[in-house]
C-alpha cells in the first residue's frame, strides 16, 4: 500500500524504478484509469475530493514514503465495510499532504469481484463525504446555495448537521417544475413550523455553491451554465456529486 519508499515495477518489457524522497508528503499517482483522472493535469486538483469519485488518486496506484505513511497514521483497521483508503486520504489532506502524478503507466492492477472494496456501502462513504465537506468547507461559509433541487441536493441537505442546514439560503436549478413549486419543505424536521428553503433559478442564486450535479450528463449544458457565472472552483463553489 502506501508503505513503499522505493518502487520497482516491471511493465511493458521495461523495468522502471520510482524513488520517493523520505519525508516526501505527497502521493504519486502511477496511472489514472478514467478520463477525469487522466485529464487532471500533472498536479491533480484537490477541490474534487468531496465528490463520489472519492480521492483524486485511485488508491491502488499511489505510493509515498514510509515516514509520511506513519506520520499520517497508517490505515484504519476496522475490517470489512470500512473505506480505509478514503479515510487515509482525508487524513493525508488534513496534515497538509499534496498529490502529484507520474505520467507513465508503471503497474497493472488486478480488480476482481471478491475485492474487499465491495463490502463498503454507498451510505458509509456518503456519511464520511458529508462530514469532510462540513469540516473543510461549510465550517468556513456563513451561508451557501445547493445547486440541485432534486434528489441529490435534498439528500445532502437532510444529511447536514442542523447548524449547516440553517446556512442553506436556497436550492437552485434549471428545472421549471421544481422552481415553480417555490420551496422545498423539510418534512422530516422536528421544528415547527417546518423549514422551507426557496428553490430558484441558478441565474438568481448567490454563491458560494455546493454543486450536486454530475458532470458529462447533460451534453455540456450544465457545464456551460456553471461557466456562465464566472466562478472560481475552490472559492465560489465545490463539486459534491
Amino acid at each position: 500500500r502506501g508503505q513503499l519508499s522505493t518502487g520497482a515495477v516491471k511493465h511493458g518489457g521495461s523495468l522502471t524504478t520510482c524513488a520517493v524522497t523520505p519525508g516526501y508528503s505527497a502521493f504519486l499517482l502511477l496511472c489514472g484509469t478514467t478520463c477525469w483522472l487522466n485529464t487532471a493535469g500533472a498536479i491533480p486538483v484537490l477541490t474534487p475530493v468531496f465528490t463520489s469519485h472519492g480521492p483524486t488518486v485511485i488508491m491502488p496506484t499511489w505510493f509515498c514514503s514510509r515516514e509520511w505513511f506513519c506520520h499520517v497514521g497508517q490505515f484504519v483497521e476496522d475490517g470489512k465495510g470500512s473505506p480505509e483508503d478514503l479515510l487515509f486520504f482525508y487524513e493525508h489532506l488534513r496534515k497538509g499532504g499534496g498529490v502529484y502524478r507520474v505520467d507513465r503507466c508503471l503497474l497493472l492492477y488486478r480488480y476482481h469481484e471478491h475485492a474487499a472494496t465491495h463490502s463498503v456501502s454507498e451510505e458509509t462513504i456518503w456519511g464520511h463525504r458529508v462530514r469532510f465537506l462540513e469540516e473543510r468547507v461549510l465550517a468556513h461559509w456563513p451561508s451557501f446555495t445547493i445547486w440541485n433541487a432534486g434528489k441529490q441536493g435534498r439528500k445532502l441537505y437532510r444529511s447536514l448537521t442542523e447548524r449547516n442546514q440553517k446556512k442553506v439560503g436556497a436550492f437552485c436549478d434549471v428545472d421549471a417544475n421544481k422552481i415553480s413549486k417555490g420551496c422545498y419543505t423539510y418534512e422530516e424536521s422536528k421544528e415547527r413550523p417546518k423549514p422551507k428553503i426557496p428553490v430558484i433559478h441558478f441565474q438568481d442564486a448567490k454563491p458560494p455553491f455546493v454543486v450536486c450535479v454530475k458532470l458529462d450528463l447533460t451534453g455540456g449544458g450544465f457545464e456551460q451554465n456553471l461557466k456562465s457565472l464566472d466562478l472560481k472552483e475552490g472559492e465560489d463553489f465545490y463539486h459534491f456529486n
